[in-house]
């Protein structure tokens, strides 16, 4: 080692090691900046690694999606068919409560994609299936092992027949058709015309307090989807205002008990102004006015032509 004496220092100046530049090697700078980066955009890397890996995930999916399917598929099967030959198959599917609804609506809508096990049956599923159906107002599945479906149905109750075209529907309380089988319901109120099953209703339940006056009625006519008529099996047509419909029916009520209008020989009541009631009579009440005018009118006639002797004079002196 070399000595190095005093007088070598004598041009010497004091020198802090702090300033001198770090060599730090290519390799371990790149790691330095890495490391940077990654602190600095941490989410962002995540972000686009997890993006990257989805899309390679959903492409290898989807190249294989015939594989995957069919080897679910054939999964599915053995297990149906396992739980089928175990004891576990559905044999007897019980429904209750269905008038309206047609049983192989109900049988389809339970079946779809539910399998033959009870094991994989989804009541819930299959119950909520059948309520998309017009005339179920609810409905209750139940499974009881190991193979039998309870299904209890309850449907909503029709109030009126609307004849729309060719078909008469039945329609609930909300005007909504709910099907179309009416032999059972010829009893309820008919109504027909553009817009009858929006106010049918009202209009029935306003009916329903006047007993008298649904003896042979036929039908309730919307006209102009703006009022009501009532048409009789007789033909005779009452013609309603369009509001104060409820007073209108009580002074028909009113004449119906105290000249039994209704059976009259009239085709035709207007009760459309308030306080005034029209009638057109039938061919028979028409002939019978006709016949009371002519011989009204004779009489009058007669009874002008003929003078008393004292009216004679009495012209004579006038002269």
């Amino acid at each position: 080692m070399q000595q190095v004496g005093a007088k070598s220092f004598a041009n010497a100046q004091p020198v802090d090691p702090r300033q001198f530049p770090v060599v730090i090697p290519r390799s371990r700078t790149a790691i330095v900046r890495a490391t940077h980066m990654w602190v600095l955009h941490k989410r962002l890397i995540q972000r686009i690694a997890g993006a990257i890996l989805a899309v390679l995930l959903l492409a290898g999916v989807y190249q294989s999606r015939d594989v995957l399917g069919s080897v679910a598929a054939t999964a599915y099967r053995f297990v149906q068919g396992e739980f089928a030959e175990v004891g576990f198959g559905i044999d007897s599917i019980e429904i209750t409560g269905q008038t309206l609804t047609d049983d192989n609506d109900i049988i389809t809508l339970l079946t779809l994609g539910a399998g033959n096990s009870t094991l994989t049956f989804d009541a819930q599923k299959a119950q909520a299936r059948l309520e998309w159906l017009r005339a179920v107002k609810s409905a209750t599945v139940r499974k009881v092992y190991p193979d039998r479906v309870i299904v209890s149905i309850v449907e909503k109750v029709p109030v009126a027949r609307w004849r729309v075209g060719d078909t008469t529907w039945l329609i609930d309380e909300a005007g909504k058709k709910i099907g179309t089988d009416i032999a059972s319901y010829t009893d309820l109120p008919l109504v027909i015309g553009e817009g009858a099953a929006d106010d049918a209703v009202v209009m029935v339940r306003i009916l329903d307090r006047h007993e008298a006056l649904k003896n042979d009625l036929a039908a309730l006519s919307r006209i102009g989807d703006r009022r009501w008529d009532l048409i009789y099996r007789n033909g005779l047509r009452v013609q309603l205002p369009e509001s104060g419909v409820a007073q209108a029916l009580d002074r028909l009520e009113m004449y119906e008990k105290d000249y039994a209008l209704l059976d009259r020989d009239v085709t035709l009541i207007d009760l459309r102004v308030p306080g005034i009631v029209t009638l057109k009579p039938g061919e028979i009440a028409a002939q019978q006015l006709a016949d009371a005018k002519k011989k009204t009118k004779h009489q009058a006639k007669g009874s002008s032509e003929y003078e008393t002797p004292a009216e004679k004079k009495a012209e004579a002196g006038a002269q």
